[in-house]
């Protein structure tokens, strides 16, 4: 089962052409990952507390089908790989227009950093649990750490 939000688009989201920016598929699936983590009790103010946030390594956007002015679109989200300890991800969303269609594709890999010393991170033993409550994709892999080769 994936984890699902619908979204009204809202007008700054579309570009000239009346059809989605493609900034704004990337602000949608980021939206996905943090109401995610705050169901799983990982608010912005916890991930505070815990001086630790998620950071982005690459970002991949594939477009298949516009959207235009007024569709609202769902977004979902599976996990696609993780390492051991969770200190590296990869998430997949896809984003659906009002027809249930494939619109685009964004795959993220990312880790945590310490907000503190401003160095990768390992997450704390809370954050286990959570990634597995995520979905799975298809092609889930486990993520291999370079000290683990």
């Amino acid at each position: 089962m994936n984890f699902e939000v619908t979204f009204n688009t809202k007008w700054s989201d579309f570009d000239p052409n009346r059809h989605m920016r493609h900034t704004a598929y990337n602000d949608y699936a980021a939206e996905v990952r943090v109401r995610f983590f705050q169901e799983h009790g990982l608010s912005i103010n916890e991930f505070a507390k815990l001086n630790i946030g998620p950071i982005l390594f690459k970002e991949e956007t594939s477009f298949f089908k516009e959207i235009h002015i007024g569709e609202n679109i769902t977004v979902k989200m599976e996990l696609e790989g993780v390492s051991k300890g969770i200190e590296r991800w990869r998430f997949n969303h896809q984003i659906f227009n009002k027809d249930g269609i494939l619109s685009a594709e964004i795959k993220v890999y990312g880790a945590w950093i310490d907000l503190l010393k401003r160095k990768l991170t390992s997450p704390p033993q809370q954050f286990v649990t959570i990634f597995e409550d995520l979905p799975k994709s298809g092609n889930y892999t486990e993520i291999p750490l370079k000290s683990e080769k």
